[in-house]
């Protein structure tokens, strides 16, 4: 979405499972985005100084994401990585286009371990 064209929510025109919000909004702004998650669905913030909206009647939930940058932890779990200590097993990938699919068998209980989803090559 080119955000200096066209707001979030004029742009989706369809609902969408999961919002995820990287960008300093205002809370009106990241409080729109809610109407654009279809019921079940999340909103997943990243801006620490205000909570992800929720909508309990819709059953959409607000998941605030925090982070802390660490680069000593960062540079401790590459080194571990590198001595074979730490490893993440990846169970299966999948295309970006077979998300909705993957979605669905996580939900009937059909997902094991971790899945990377590959976006399209540019």
């Amino acid at each position: 979405v080119d955000h200096t064209t066209t707001g979030v929510t004029a742009a989706v025109t369809e609902p969408v499972d999961v919002v995820l919000n990287l960008a300093p909004v205002t809370p009106d702004e990241l409080a729109s985005l809610i109407t654009l998650v279809r019921p079940g669905g999340v909103v997943v913030n990243t801006t620490v100084w205000m909570p992800a909206p929720s909508d309990e009647e819709r059953g959409v939930r607000g998941i605030d994401l925090f982070v802390r940058s660490d680069a000593d932890q960062l540079a401790q779990l590459v080194a571990q990585i590198d001595r074979g200590e730490l490893r993440v097993d990846v169970a299966e990938r999948v295309p970006l286009a077979e998300l909705p699919a993957l979605h669905a068998r996580a939900a009937d209980g059909a997902v094991h371990g971790k899945v990377i989803v590959v976006p399209p090559a540019a």
